[in-house]
């Protein structure tokens, strides 16, 4: 089990449901048939690994994003471009890539987005520092329809029903992008056969389960939850949608989440 796989099994465990949902809150619990596994992501031709990306164009179409693979185990991340010294350092987990949402891009600079707290966090990295690629996907989640959309170049190819954090667990509005993807051991299992981890955080939950409470997309044995604000703040979805989510999402795809 690689370090990442071990991060985000104790810190996705912010949705874990409190009734007959997730055990002992910890949404990546090995419950037989071995531990998650950490895999690179979607194996659509977009979604090549760190050392193989495809330089991003001058200018993307319309609908598509910019997502920076980081070339080695730890990146400088600035407060602005030319900035004498680092603010932060991000550090890869294992062997699983690293891999940040670019924003702008400036000559030699990068904007990007952090898969830190507070959410929302940008930074600067240095260019070169980052192996670049285009993702035609992105993700929309709209909380009140308890709703996902998953466009491709901006085209709707996918829409399906959710279910969200409780009132009391909310789960976090704004843009977040897909950091993680697990396999899990039982496809059948309390949290189906896939999971992905998220760049954002609850709004309430600075630990659960010996996490941070990260926030994550995962799938259900629990069909009828779904359409219910039901979890600590993770998005959920029928076996059947993570399924195909997991075949065509490229690590880095955009999430906004709507009100």
């Amino acid at each position: 089990m690689t370090r990442l796989a071990r991060r985000l099994a104790v810190a996705l465990s912010a949705c874990a449901l409190l009734a007959g949902g997730l055990v002992a809150g910890s949404l990546l619990s090995p419950l037989g048939g071995g531990p998650p596994r950490a895999v690179a992501g979607a194996s659509s031709a977009l979604a090549v690994a760190p050392g193989r990306a495809a330089r991003a164009p001058a200018r993307v179409p319309r609908g598509w994003n910019v997502v920076a693979n980081v070339r080695g185990r730890a990146v400088a991340i600035y407060a602005h471009p030319g900035a004498r010294r680092p603010a932060r350092v991000l550090r890869r987990a294992g062997d699983a890539p690293l891999v940040l949402l670019v924003r702008a891009r400036r000559r030699g600079w990068l904007r990007v987005l952090l898969p830190v707290r507070p959410n929302g966090a940008r930074g600067w990295i240095r260019a070169r520092d980052a192996a670049l690629r285009a993702d035609p996907y992105a993700l929309t989640v709209a909380l009140r329809a308890r709703r996902l959309t998953l466009r491709r170049a901006g085209r709707v190819v996918l829409r399906v029903p959710i279910g969200v954090g409780r009132a009391a667990t909310p789960t976090p509005r704004g843009l977040a992008y897909v950091t993680g993807l697990l396999r899990q051991p039982d496809p059948h299992g309390l949290y189906g056969p896939w999971a992905f981890g998220l760049s954002v955080y609850s709004p309430v939950l600075t630990s659960f389960g010996g996490g941070p409470g990260q926030v994550g997309i995962h799938g259900t044995n629990d069909p009828a939850a779904i359409g219910r604000d039901v979890s600590h703040g993770c998005i959920r979805l029928r076996n059947a949608a993570i399924e195909r989510l997991a075949r065509v999402l490229p690590l880095g795809t955009p999430v906004r989440i709507e009100s």
